[in-house]
Formats: structure tokens, sequence, C-alpha cells
């Protein structure tokens, strides 16, 4: 029994090097910190305020994983390697930023409506996500599970009594929102198809596991709460 203890501790603390973690928070933390109060003083904001929502994004994913759900948390639960599309898609919203920013100052400058509606969607995205995984508790995982564990259960209550699918539902509008804030169209209008494109497989392939595992349940709790993105 001791021995298997010492496999299962030695594994879980691989799986979550504290140097690493350490690290990742302590840059993390920084980068939030300082955007959040050079946004203050500097008169383009947007850049600043966006760098902060990014990485309390990513600080959150695995503080709230290492709380909710601590027997699934790895350093990857930070979702830094969250895959090349995903680096791609931040990176092309900067370079977009920063052409315009430098070609057409004066479009980035204005659109101060447009942002003050992206800047909410960033805060109710992130707030939105946040509760779903403190809501779902062990439930949740970053990947979709194939089989039913002992321990699922088929959460309605809280923010899953609006939405069957909040997680989803907060990250889409955070990212949007992200692009918005950032005065981006081009991107803005990239977030949101590939957003469409990637939600509607995936909760296409989730909800059919989720009939499998609770049967009838599932399908009437579908039948009463909407995903709570539009057109899915």
């Amino acid at each position: 029994m001791m021995a298997s203890v010492d496999i299962d501790y030695r594994k879980r603390f691989d799986d979550n090097p504290l140097s690493e973690v350490s690290a990742t928070s302590f840059v993390l933390g920084g980068i939030f910190g300082f955007s959040a109060a050079i946004s203050l003083t500097q008169q383009y904001k947007p850049i600043y305020l966006y760098a902060a929502s990014v990485s309390l994004f990513h600080f959150l994913e695995y503080f709230m994983t290492s709380k909710f759900q601590p027997t699934k948390v790895t350093s990857d639960s930070f979702l830094l390697n969250n895959g090349l599309e995903y680096l791609l898609a931040h990176t092309l919203a900067l370079l977009e930023t920063f052409i315009e920013l430098y070609f057409f100052p004066n479009f980035k400058k204005s659109g101060h409506y447009v942002k003050i509606i992206g800047l909410c969607l960033v805060i109710f995205g992130q707030i939105l996500r946040t509760l779903a995984m403190a809501t779902s508790g062990e439930n949740f995982s970053h990947i979709i599970e194939h089989s039913k564990k002992s321990s699922h259960v088929l959460v309605t209550s809280g923010i899953y009594g609006y939405f069957r699918h909040p997680s989803y539902v907060g990250f889409f509008y955070w990212a949007v929102g992200t692009q918005m804030l950032l005065l981006n169209p081009v991107i803005s209008m990239l977030f949101i198809v590939l957003l469409y494109k990637f939600f509607s497989g995936r909760i296409k392939y989730e909800e059919s596991t989720l009939v499998t595992f609770f049967g009838p349940k599932y399908i009437a709790y579908r039948k009463k709460v909407p995903v709570g993105i539009p057109f899915l």
C-alpha cells in the first residue's frame, strides 16, 4: 500500500513540477500586475488590458483546476500549450493591432463603445468560465471523457441552469471580447468563424457522450437549457 501511495505521489509531483508551476505563476502574475497598473497611465489602454486579461485567464485555468479538480491538475492546466492554432491566433491579433496602430492610429483610438463592449464581454466570459469550473467541481475536465466514471454526475444547478456549456460560452465571449477591445475587425471575424467551427464540432461530440452517460436525463435537460452560444 505504501509503495502504491509513493508511486501516485511521485506521478503527481512529476506532472506538477513546483519550479515550473511557481515560475509560470510568477510570470503570469507579473504580466497581469504590470499591464493592469500601466493601463491607468497610458493613453492607449487596450493592449495592456488585453495582456492583463490573457495572463489572468491562464492563471485561473490552473488555479481553478487545482482547487476543484486536484486529481486532474498538471502543469499543462495553465493551457499555455493550447495548440499551434491558439498561439497563431493571438500572434495575428497582436500583429493586426500594431499594424493598424502604426498606419491608422486615429482608427485605433476611436470606437470607444466597441472597446467598452469588448471589455464587458471579456469580464463576463471570464466570470462565466470560472463559475462553470467551480460549479462542476470534479466533473470538469479540459479533455472530453470517453467513459463514465462512478464519480460522474450530471450538473444542472447554478450556472448550468442557464447554459448547457457555460465554460465554452465563457471562452467564446472572452475571446471575441479581447478582439473587440483591441478594435481588430479582421481577427474578430476570424475568431468568430474559427470558434463557431471548433465549438460546434466539440459540443456535438460531447453531447453524444453525455447522452450515452445519462440517457433520458440529459435529453430532458438539453431540451430545457440552451447552449448559450447563438445558433449553436
